[in-house]
């Protein structure tokens, strides 16, 4: 049985990172796209961003998806969606339908990654749990750095459409994988879907991740970008009152109060602002200001992701000892000092410097990452881990998203128009700037989260039923 379920954790880390490294791997490959393709500049950005979009926007009704129809089920469908779309971008070259394909990975991202999480926690009996959350804490932090890497690494002797084929590989290889070593039969709640409540957040996410794509671009005062947080704010109102007077709500809103719940989500939140708005703008740094090949700085950030998946399982070793409490802040507290560290580079710092910033942003993430995701999935019962899962993970989404868009503005806003014949100086200076608000996020969120915090009895206490109205005590 033990090996049986150290199989289903490696299946479910493999189909983790196949999704994961999608978000990213594609940003080395837009220049060989744009010379093939004939795409705008615009086009490139939704070729990336149409996928997180849809992903993000579809994580939480796709989590109750796999808590009403079994998350197995789930998981093959999203894989299959996935990887059919990847099998059809090989063939494309016209920039509108890359992006309609990428929206259609992202609907099966969406359907994989809760999956994913909640298999994992309903695998693993409580002595277990926490470890195997670290893993996958730890492939989910690290899979888009790799994914660079291996992107850069193909285009060097592939197309751009190699890193399409790559994702059709690996996708069927979680098919079956996951068709091998997942039981088939396993248990799930018959409990009514919502509808409304799924369209409600999927069109509130959406709004919201949309309108923080476009206001670097549009500007932030442009009428589509305030219409779109409008909407995103109105949307979400009115799914939070609907989900309160439904007797089975999808989401109760009313587990933000939870300390694990609440701090756990701001935690993730607050993590992956940094982690995607620093990849965002230290590829950048690395092939424009220092002339790194896509290769190169892919190769330069794999050990942050290699201390992150190292690391990461045996965080729960280290609460065990010190206390839940400490580990969370003291983690985004290490990834803050990080940025201040990347912050300091220029056009003659050496990969030493780069390294050093690098390996205690990876460390930090680690310790953060692991109490995190457990304190979310502990708050809420076997049935609904779904849903706990889709939360981690729409908190991730929304957090890079916004974290690309905030930081990719403060640098655009010191550099003006960014590629060929720019002003290396006003780079480096946007780039420092935009790193230590990078590091100012994670260090607000430090306190926050050390004041909120979970008791260790409270992340290891069987999660129960919350329906009756949830309360901030730990």
């Amino acid at each position: 049985m033990a090996g049986q379920r150290r199989s289903i954790l490696v299946m479910m880390c493999f189909a983790l990172a196949t999704v994961v490294s999608a978000v990213s791997s594609l940003n080395v490959a837009l220049p060989d796209m744009a010379r093939d393709t004939g795409a705008t500049p615009t086009q490139l950005q939704w070729v990336v961003d149409a996928y997180a979009l849809v992903f993000a926007g579809l994580l939480l009704p796709a989590g109750a998806i796999g808590d009403r129809f079994g998350r197995r089920r789930t998981l093959l469908a999203g894989l299959a969606i996935f990887g059919a779309g990847a099998a059809v971008a090989t063939t494309l070259s016209d920039p509108g339908a890359l992006i309609a394909v990428r929206a259609a990975m992202g609907l099966g991202a969406a359907l994989i990654m809760p999956a994913t999480l909640s298999i994992v926690t309903a695998t693993f009996p409580a002595g277990e749990r926490d470890r195997a959350v670290g893993a996958w804490a730890g492939v989910a932090g690290g899979s888009a750095l790799l994914g660079l890497l291996v992107s850069g690494a193909l285009l060097e002797v592939a197309a751009w459409s190699s890193v399409f084929a790559l994702s059709v590989v690996l996708a069927a290889v979680a098919i079956v994988g996951t068709v091998r070593v997942v039981p088939a039969r396993e248990r799930h709640e018959r409990k009514p879907l919502d509808p409304l409540g799924g369209a409600l957040s999927a069109l509130a996410l959406t709004a919201l991740v949309w309108a923080f794509i476009e206001g670097p671009q549009r500007g932030w005062g442009d009428g589509l970008v305030v219409g779109g947080f409008a909407a995103a704010l109105a949307l979400g109102a009115a799914f939070v009152v609907w989900e309160l007077r439904r007797a089975q709500p999808m989401l109760d809103p009313r587990l933000f109060l939870l300390r694990g719940f609440g701090a756990g989500s701001l935690s993730v939140f607050v993590q992956f602002f940094a982690a995607f708005g620093l990849i965002f703008v230290l590829l950048q740094f690395l092939q424009l200001v220092l002339g790194w090949s896509p290769l190169e700085a892919g190769a330069a950030l794999a050990p942050m992701a290699l201390v992150m998946v190292a690391v990461a399982p045996r965080v729960p070793r280290l609460v065990e000892r010190v206390g839940v409490r400490p580990v969370g802040p003291v983690g985004l507290a290490l990834m803050a000092v990080g940025l201040v560290v990347l912050s300091t580079m220029d056009a003659g710092s050496s990969y030493w410097h780069l390294l050093a910033g690098g390996l205690t942003l990876g460390l930090g993430m680690a310790l953060a990452t692991t109490p995190a995701t457990t304190a979310i999935v502990s708050s809420l019962p076997d049935a609904e881990q779904g849903v706990a899962s889709a939360v981690n993970d729409a908190a991730r989404e929304v957090g890079g998203a916004l974290g690309i868009a905030v930081l990719g503005s403060v640098l655009a806003d010191r550099v003006g128009e960014i590629g060929p014949g720019m002003d290396a100086t006003a780079f480096v200076d946007g780039f420092g700037a935009a790193l230590l608000v990078g590091a100012a996020v994670l260090a607000v969120g430090a306190v926050v989260v050390a004041l909120r915090a979970p008791s260790a009895a409270a992340v290891r206490a069987p999660a129960v039923a919350r329906r009756g109205g949830a309360t901030g005590g730990a």
